[in-house]
């Protein structure tokens, strides 16, 4: 699995140097993992922007101008609090693409309604915005390096 998400960001850095673009990451549960796939690859300097680890909701609302209201209503593991991530990584960076996640990785935090291994996937540019729902199995490193390998491969996709 290392290496088809080594692959796939080879590729995604490849596709962006050749149209020019920008990329950037909005992470709550992965904490740095995706960017940090990208920065192990030579050249990545060239279309990374950045990267925030908004692991508390206070930083996701004043980074990353999350609502309030979305974080009460609806909590930071939901589809609407990565659609929010997704537009404030995109206006922080002024980048081309983003992607963001948002998840409980365990061994605490699971709810009935939202269990251990629920996260959030979005990526986002001027033509699409998408974000899937996943249920991951697993410990904690085992989630977190799941979700990465899928946001990475769902950016790849959708490029």
């Amino acid at each position: 699995m290392k290496n088809t998400t080594k692959r796939n960001t080879i590729e995604i850095i490849k596709r962006l140097k050749e149209k020019n673009q920008t990329i950037t990451f909005a992470e709550s549960c992965t904490g740095g993992r995706i960017a940090s796939e990208f920065t192990a690859i030579s050249g990545a300097s060239s279309v990374l922007m950045g990267s925030a680890i908004t692991y508390a909701n206070e930083i996701k609302s004043r980074w990353l101008d999350v609502k309030e209201e979305t974080l009460t209503q609806y909590g930071a593991v939901s589809k609407e609090c990565v659609e929010e991530m997704l537009t404030g990584v995109l206006r922080m960076a002024s980048a081309n693409h983003a992607i963001a996640v948002s998840g409980i990785a365990g061994p605490t935090g699971g709810t009935e309604e939202k269990p251990i291994g629920t996260v959030y996937i979005g990526v986002k540019n001027s033509e699409i915005s998408i974000i899937k729902l996943y249920h991951f199995k697993g410990d904690r490193e085992s989630i977190q390096e799941q979700a990465t390998r899928v946001a990475i491969a769902l950016c790849k996709k959708n490029l």
